[in-house]
């Protein structure tokens, strides 16, 4: 269940860069170069109202859903549209300042109408405002607004959304501190009180290794029963290291300065950590809300920085040096970026450890790694992403015992033979200390394709907002209470947070 962290940038090499593009006054005449391969709609300034005729020309007429895309600041904004959808206008509204992030997001969607296969055919009116939720309240040329950047704040918005009687989609996170559970509360309420959807982007749910995970640990002739495990040894342990350097094709895949606040981008456990906590309940408790005042119970929790060079704070971000607004994190010359936390909680009485790590950069031919294991009386089941792996997901059935090797195998064949209607060709492959679910390629879609799949449930859901499962909004809840509180208590943990 690996996924390709945030960074600002794009998923691949971007037809413009835009922080470069900024810093050598590019800008406007990359926009305007941009602006003709997105099919650019209009560019209004505020207040001018759109005519009756350009209002039958922009819209199309069968289109119930109409999507307003609020200062994009991350490249998972830009994937929302990386395909058309039945029943959602080609015009797309967005709203943002003039700069980096915009000219960003053009670039991403030109590469999707660009592209050679299967070209999508968005149009883009560009509301260009230092005020864009205002703007945006104020004109609501949409029902339908899409949230994904800078994470500190972001609330307020998808809270004034919701507020407004607007279907919210919101990249994760959508809080990164514990002072904002209110207001994450508030904007589940008002969602519900004006029967409209509040939606937060959980890719990993599509990924095929973690979905047949969880059919699995669902097995009880396949695990047994999950044991309660303890702090030591937990039932459940995720695991996600990711690294900050990376490069597309060659060519590094810059991150903003921003992303190495805290304060904005949250830190391990309430950023990516979203992803993994979310997963817990999703696959112990199928379709089950969690009751997070009485079904979690904090235990420990701890952080520790990642060690940034100033000279590798250049490599990865194109920057000169570092930016005032990182001065209290400078020690000796160095960026201390407080990017990792581990967590161990109790949910339901089972032990669950989660662990979010970033490291710099990976050694040559490696990658980011991912675990997800969860332990039962009759066997352990595992999602690995290592070395072994070659870097790619791989599910494992482990037997407890020797002796009980035979039975389960046969009821993971049986198990699988029961999912063939849904995914013909996974396969079971008997190793010589594990069971093997073999997964075939063309399942392997990737993280990027999994958000037009949340998308796609998410449109499911505008049209018929009475559908959203109750155990949605519980369960957001609980997460965001392991991810924001734990947070915390790493904060107050007495262990030393020495680099590691």
């Amino acid at each position: 269940m690996p996924h390709a962290e945030g960074n600002g940038t794009g998923p691949s090499s971007p037809l413009l860069e835009p922080r470069q593009m900024m810093r050598r006054l590019w800008l406007l005449p990359a926009l305007v170069g941009t602006l003709a391969l997105v099919g650019l709609a209009q560019s209004r300034p505020k207040g001018e109202a759109m005519t009756q005729q350009e209002g039958v020309s922009l819209r199309s007429t069968d289109a119930s859903v109409e999507l307003m895309t609020l200062d994009p600041g991350h490249f998972h904004a830009a994937l929302i549209q990386q395909e058309m959808y039945p029943g959602v206008a080609d015009v797309v509204h967005v709203y943002a300042p003039l700069g980096p992030d915009l000219v960003g997001h053009l670039n991403r969607i030109a590469q999707f109408n660009s592209r050679e296969e299967n070209p999508t055919r968005w149009q883009l009116e560009i509301h260009t405002t230092p005020e864009p939720l205002e703007r945006m309240l104020d004109e609501r040329p949409g029902n339908v607004v899409v949230l994904s950047g800078r994470n500190r704040g972001k609330i307020d918005r998808i809270l004034a959304s919701a507020k407004a009687g607007l279907h919210v989609l919101a990249d994760k996170p959508w809080i990164i501190s514990a002072s904002d559970f209110s207001k994450l509360e508030a904007s589940l309420d008002a969602a519900e009180e004006n029967d409209v959807v509040a939606y937060d982007v959980m890719t990993e749910r599509y990924e095929i290794t973690t979905i047949v995970q969880r059919e699995l640990v669902q097995d009880e002739a396949v695990i047994g029963e999950v044991v309660a495990g303890t702090v030591a040894e937990p039932a459940v342990h995720l695991e996600s290291v990711h690294h900050l350097m990376k490069t597309v094709a060659g060519v590094p895949n810059l991150r903003p300065a921003w992303f190495f606040d805290t304060k904005q981008q949250g830190e391990g456990l309430s950023d990516v950590g979203t992803h993994l906590v979310d997963l817990v309940p999703w696959m112990l408790f199928p379709e089950q809300g969690i009751e997070y005042r009485k079904d979690i119970q904090l235990d420990s929790a701890k952080r520790w920085p990642t060690t940034i060079s100033l000279a590798d704070f250049r490599r990865v971000t194109g920057e000169d040096d570092f930016p005032s607004f990182l001065a209290q994190d400078i020690s000796e010359g160095e960026l201390q970026y407080f990017s990792n936390t581990e967590v161990s909680y109790v949910l339901r009485g089972i032990h669950v450890g989660v662990k979010v790590a970033w490291n710099f950069e990976a050694p040559p031919g490696a990658g980011d790694t991912h675990l997800a294991g969860v332990r039962g009386s009759k066997a352990h089941i595992e999602v690995r992403q290592g070395a072994e792996e070659k870097y790619r997901p791989e599910l494992y059935v482990l037997p407890v015992n020797d002796a009980e090797r035979g039975a389960i195998v046969s009821a993971v064949k049986n198990r699988i033979a029961q999912l063939q209607s849904r995914y013909p060709g996974v396969a079971v492959e008997e190793m010589d200390d594990r069971i093997h679910i073999s997964v075939p390629d063309k399942y392997r879609t990737g993280h990027e394709s999994h958000f037009a799949e949340v998308t796609r449930q998410f449109l499911e859901y505008v049209r018929a907002p009475e559908t959203v499962p109750a155990w949605e909004k519980a369960n957001m809840l609980a997460k965001y209470y392991v991810t924001t509180e734990g947070v915390e208590l790493s904060r107050r943990s007495n262990e030393p947070s020495a680099a590691r």
